[in-house]
Parts: structure tokens; C-alpha cells; sequence
């Protein structure tokens, strides 16, 4: 990418296969997140070697709670011992909520609840993998300075999850979205409101930046974040018509996903059933007693929309 700034791009950008950065400044480096699991997380460092022989990584920012950005924390600490892992309060307090040991045992389960994970993440190695929290944490925005670069880091979250980051390089007119963006495939909105979400993006429009990479997909520019902001416009809008109308929420889901799926803009975008996840978070940010199903059917009903 030039001026000092690196993405390490994972293919196809679909579940688990998430994105990172690399920051190199004056003699020491950052980076930004971390992969699904240690074994990805230790090619990537491998792969960043020629970089950080000179520039060590001092700081690790992650973005957000998700384990496809913080799993490999400790493949980064054990080559890193002094390492400062850095991320806003709300994600360190939600990092622990979905343990490794969690999707492993979920991944391992017989039967149809093993059959349906394995689907989404059955690629991945979670054994054996301790996660490393934050030793850092903010809020609002930080500022960090790395071998002389000026690093911002604004959190924009709930949204994506519940303490969601971006990482600004004012210098290089760079910004590292986590999963704000996600470039040719379908966000998920686990967190919310989609409102704040769609204010990340407005967020990033009024910024001087010309490099975007995203939490997962190719590397993208301004057109990246006004496609995702306004698709979640779109959910946000159609999902409140038809909260307003009475219409169940995985009900209201499949209308949407037949609109989604016609549309010039958006029909082409992986993981489309993510639609199911993102409407039932309208309506729970509309009704603080909407009934959210847990996480195993959430899953399913992705799978269920998928597969028609």
C-alpha cells in the first residue's frame, strides 16, 4: 500500500476469514488485529517478518471482540513479550463472552448443531488457543504514537459489536475499519443500532482518507463505505416498516433478503443471510423486550435463507 502501511488480505473474505494491518513506523511498528486462529495468525507474522525485524511490534490494536480479530493474540505476545495490546473498554469487556474453548466445542458437537458450525467455521483450528485480553484500554478516542507516526483510534461502536474501532493514519490517509466494512460481503450487525453503524460510515466520508481496508473483502476506497452505509439504510428502513406492520422478525427477514437479492447493488454480496441477524437487531433496538434467539439459532436461520 506504500507510506508505511500494510494489509494482510485474506481470501474470500467470508466467515473467519477476516483481514489485519500492519503500521510501520520510525523502529517500531503496530498492528492492527489479529486471525481466527494460531496457526493463520503465525503465517501472517511470518509473512510481516521483513517488515518487523527492524520495526518489532510494540503496540496491537484490536478493532473488536470478535475472534477472527483476536484469537491470535498470543502468537503476537510470545514473539512480542512487551507487546501492548490496546482496545476500547467495551471490547475488553466482551472478548471473553465467546471463548475459544466455546467454538471448539461447538465445532467438535455432534450431530446437527456440530454439522451446522462446522459449516460456517469448520476451517478453523480453535484448540488449544488462550486468549490474550487488552492491556490497554479507552474510550471515545486515543491517540497513540508509533516510531513517530500519529495513530488515531476512534471507537464507533455498538454497532458491528458492542466496542467497535477504527484505526486512522492522518499521514498516509489510511484508515483500518475491523468490521465496519465488509467489502463484497453482507455485514452483520450483531451489536447495533444500525444507526450508529451507518454514523461510523458518515464518520469516515468526512475524513481525509484515500485507503480503506476493511475488516474482510479487498482493499477499497470511498465507494466501499457509501456501499455499506447505505445498505444498512436500506435494512434499517424496510425493517422498521414491517416491525411497524406487526411482521415477525425472521418473517420480515425473508421479505427483505427476496428485495436484497434483486437489487442491482447488493444481490451479488456473500453471506446474504445475514439479513436474519440484522433485522432481529432492528427490532430489538426498537422493542428493549423483543424476544433475540440464541446463538445456535441464529446460525441456523442464516443457513436456512442461504439455502433457498
Amino acid at each position: 500500500m506504500g507510506d508505511g502501511c500494510h494489509a494482510y488480505l485474506q481470501p474470500d473474505g467470508g466467515w473467519g476469514w477476516s483481514n489485519a494491518g500492519l503500521i510501520v513506523g520510525d523502529g517500531r511498528s503496530l498492528l492492527v488485529d489479529t486471525l481466527f486462529d494460531l496457526k493463520l495468525t503465525a503465517s501472517m507474522l511470518d509473512a510481516m517478518a521483513p517488515l518487523t525485524e527492524a520495526a518489532p511490534v510494540t503496540s496491537l490494536v484490536n478493532t473488536h471482540a470478535n475472534g477472527d480479530h483476536c484469537y491470535g493474540n498470543s502468537e503476537v505476545v510470545t514473539k512480542w513479550p512487551g507487546v501492548e495490546i490496546v482496545a476500547s473498554t467495551a471490547t475488553a469487556e466482551e472478548m471473553p463472552e465467546v471463548p475459544p474453548a466455546m467454538l471448539d466445542a461447538l465445532n467438535q458437537a455432534p450431530g446437527e448443531v456440530g454439522d451446522l458450525f462446522r459449516s460456517f467455521f469448520g476451517e478453523f483450528d480453535f484448540g488449544g488457543i488462550e486468549l490474550e485480553l487488552p492491556t490497554r484500554t479507552f474510550d471515545d478516542r486515543l491517540e497513540l504514537e508509533v516510531g513517530g507516526r500519529r495513530i488515531e483510534l476512534i471507537e464507533v461502536g455498538p454497532a458491528h459489536t458492542q466496542g467497535d474501532v477504527i484505526v486512522h493514519v492522518p499521514d498516509a490517509r489510511t484508515v483500518y475499519t475491523g468490521d465496519i466494512l465488509f467489502i463484497g460481503g453482507t455485514p452483520i450487525v450483531w451489536a447495533g443500532p444500525l444507526s450508529n453503524w451507518v454514523a461510523a460510515c458518515d464518520l469516515m466520508l468526512s475524513m481525509d482518507v484515500e485507503t480503506v481496508v476493511p475488516g474482510h473483502g479487498p482493499l477499497t476506497g470511498r465507494s466501499g463505505i457509501v456501499e455499506v452505509r447505505d445498505y444498512l439504510a436500506f435494512v434499517d428502513d424496510e425493517a422498521r416498516g414491517r416491525h411497524d406492520a406487526g411482521l415477525d422478525a425472521f418473517d420480515a427477514a425473508r421479505d427483505i433478503a427476496q428485495l436484497l437479492d434483486a437489487s442491482p447493488r447488493f444481490g451479488d454480496w456473500g453471506e446474504y443471510g445475514r439479513i436474519a441477524v440484522n433485522v432481529d437487531t432492528v427490532y430489538r433496538s426498537l422493542d428493549p423486550n423483543h424476544d433475540t434467539p440464541d446463538v445456535v439459532e441464529q446460525f441456523r436461520r442464516m443457513a436456512e435463507l442461504e439455502a433457498h
